[in-house]
């Protein structure tokens, strides 16, 4: 059998100079292609078990196995990065190149294509991202919605195996969190998503994982809630039932 593309075995962390653990001996297993959902209250350790994934935090117990092998060097990461790419929930933290095509082109370089191959990756994404008419504009002047879909694109140029996108619909509006919506369905590789928004996560996500007490609580989506709300741009309750 093939061994999953990431496993977090037993996974616990702390900061420094607390005794609390934030992640308690937390198992999770990303198969390739799987799409998982994750949730649970700030502070549950959900942006921390993302980041102990790209290597961005080291745990202080348990084992991250990448292809089935235990990994923990910094060259370990470096090639765990060529396969996994993070969306980080600041699109600012993510961005720096003056032009959206610059950004965009970023990690191909990185990833040793010359410069022409990763221009035209790049705007090759860009357009089937339906962004194209963004390539020239300067990052840092992109509304809140744009800077996102471009930080999608700058992982997705590097045709990565899987991603990694921590709360993805923050402020967005809601055409705009249609069309991401849209565009992760449509994609032929997995991702761990962090959200909120229950429903969100019920259309792109097959597993749900929710942190409760250091631990990542598995389930399916077949029965994520019951709820009754009302929407901003609706004229009465109503509900949503998925069992």
């Amino acid at each position: 059998m093939t061994a999953p593309l990431i496993e977090l075995r037993q996974i616990s962390f702390a900061y420094a100079g607390s005794s609390r653990l934030l992640l308690d001996q937390a198992d999770v297993t990303f198969d390739r292609s799987q799409r998982i959902g994750l949730i649970g209250p700030n502070g549950s350790g959900k942006t921390t078990l993302l980041h102990i994934i790209m290597g961005l935090r080291r745990p202080t117990g348990g084992s991250l196995l990448f292809k089935g092998r235990e990994i923990s060097s910094k060259e370990d990461f470096r090639l765990l990065r060529r396969s996994i790419g993070m969306v980080f929930q600041d699109s600012d933290d993510q961005l720096f190149s003056p032009t959206v095509l610059e950004d965009v082109a970023f990690g191909p370089l990185n990833l040793g294509l010359s410069k022409e191959e990763a221009l035209h990756v790049s705007r090759r994404t860009l357009a089937d991202l339906e962004l194209s008419r963004l390539e020239e504009r300067i990052t840092h002047q992109l509304s809140g919605g744009e800077k996102k879909l471009v930080s999608l694109a700058t992982i997705l140029s590097m045709q990565p195996e899987a991603m990694l996108l921590d709360e993805p619909t923050n402020n967005l509006d809601p055409a705009t969190k249609n069309r991401l919506t849209a565009i992760l369905k449509r994609l032929d590789i997995g991702y761990m998503i962090i959200s909120h928004d229950w429903d969100f996560l019920a259309e792109t996500c097959d597993v749900i994982y929710t942190m409760n007490s250091g631990k990542a609580l598995r389930s399916g989506t077949e029965c994520l809630h019951i709820h009754r709300h009302v929407h901003a741009w609706g004229d009465k309750p109503h509900e949503h039932a998925r069992c």
